[in-house]
């Protein structure tokens, strides 16, 4: 699952909405959504992440959290470590190898780690 297909859900979930139904809104097929909310589908388009944000009547700051959402929702991610360490690479190989075994607790801690150094800049 994608953090936006999770939001998405969830979004769609807390206004009883059923998938069949918000799929002939957003004019997508029923097979598409699906794909979208469990991560089979890469990232959505502006356009669509639009009409979903207009479809849920958004505000902005969610608006843009629902936008956010969808870039960073892409579910096969390439990390070019050219030119970097070989730090950088041993562990990006080591990550793409290894993320499907990390738990939340794992994700977490590693999320904290990379929002640490992104304040520090």
């Amino acid at each position: 699952m994608t953090p936006f297909g999770e939001r998405l859900r969830a979004l769609r979930a807390e206004r009883g909405i059923a998938l069949i139904d918000m799929a002939r809104a957003l004019d997508v097929s029923p097979t598409y959504l699906s794909a979208l909310e469990h991560g089979r589908r890469g990232r959505p388009s502006w356009g669509f992440v639009q009409r979903v944000i207009q479809y849920f009547n958004v505000i902005w700051d969610d608006a843009e959290a629902l936008q956010r959402l969808a870039d960073m929702s892409h579910p096969r991610v390439v990390v070019d470590t050219a030119g970097l360490s070989s730090r950088a690479t041993r562990v990006a190989n080591r990550l793409s190898r290894s993320i499907a075994e990390l738990s939340d607790e794992d994700l977490a801690a590693l999320e904290a780690v990379l929002d640490k150094a992104s304040a520090a800049r």
